[in-house]
């Protein structure tokens, strides 16, 4: 990676955020698969890292949170015992994400699995960033309703929304959900404006995340083979997403609509992280 100038890794990282693998990647660049997995997980950590610090004392009045599924080296149902021993992290992996419904902010992100133990790290790391009293809407999943009042103590506004179902088209029941025929909007404490119970951002940046992260496209071969570089990945795509990206409702980025950034980034400042020292 240290023999590449700052073009190529310009290039090899806007690559990435466009939904590009590794294989095309190299294809485009002429760079190394090893040279650009090497990029890829060291320019993550720095994503990953510099977001903790930043994404902090954020004011915001209107969250939603929601989950969404991808796998690491094979689909649940397929790993073995051997896979399970050789490769951490193989199976389901799913991760959970708040978005902040004004200024479209990613605030926060867990990789895990969809289960009451990783609903609680979620939350719980989610409330170390947001201060003060909020609304948060997630969908009818149990795990949100235990884990926010764990980490919030009924110090917050929060609703659910659940839809219903229609009973699967014959053909579709692999590939698509059945059509929603209602939503169900449920308040669960304190008192959640009925304007604002929705989880229509969320799901709006979930198909983001799918079209600009590869490793989340369905039907294909993309997925992670180490669960290493499918959270670097992700590190990588919300720092792209957060402050060099502008959103098209807001004319700025969602880092400077909420006071995280006064200017906007760019390619060649991500990958200045990789020179900051680690104890930052």
């Amino acid at each position: 990676m240290n023999k590449l100038d700052t073009a190529k890794r310009v290039q090899i990282v806007t690559a990435m955020i466009e939904g590009c693998s590794i294989r095309s990647i190299v294809r485009i660049t002429g760079a190394s698969k090893n040279t650009i997995a090497k990029l890829l997980v060291e320019l993550g950590a720095a994503c990953s890292e510099y977001q903790d610090r930043k994404l902090r004392h954020l004011a915001c009045e209107r969250v939603q949170v929601d989950e969404i599924w991808s796998f690491c080296y094979a689909k649940q149902k397929n790993v073995t015992a051997e896979i399970a021993a050789k490769v951490p992290g193989a199976g389901d992996v799913w991760t959970w994400i708040a978005i902040d419904a004004d200024t479209k902010l990613i605030p926060s992100w867990v990789v895990g699995g969809r289960d009451a133990v990783t609903a609680r790290i979620f939350i719980s790391d989610l409330r170390h960033r947001v201060y003060g009293r909020f609304q948060i809407t997630s969908d009818g999943f149990p795990a949100y309703a235990a884990a926010i009042e764990r980490s919030f103590e009924g110090h917050i506004d929060y609703a659910q929304i659940v839809k219903v179902f229609g009973s699967p088209i014959d053909g579709e029941k692999r590939y698509s959900p059945a059509e929603c025929i209602g939503c169900e909007r449920k308040v669960v404490t304190g008192y959640p404006d009925p304007k604002h119970i929705s989880t229509s951002y969320i799901e709006r940046q979930n198909l983001s995340l799918r079209m600009g992260n590869r490793r989340f496209t369905r039907l294909t071969n993309a997925f992670s083979k180490k669960i290493e570089n499918h959270t670097a990945a992700l590190a990588i795509f919300y720092m792209h997403y957060n402050f060099v990206r502008i959103h098209s409702s807001l004319r700025v980025t969602p880092a400077m609509a909420a006071g995280v950034t006064d200017h906007l980034w760019d390619i060649t400042q991500i990958l200045s992280l990789l020179e900051e020292p680690k104890s930052h």
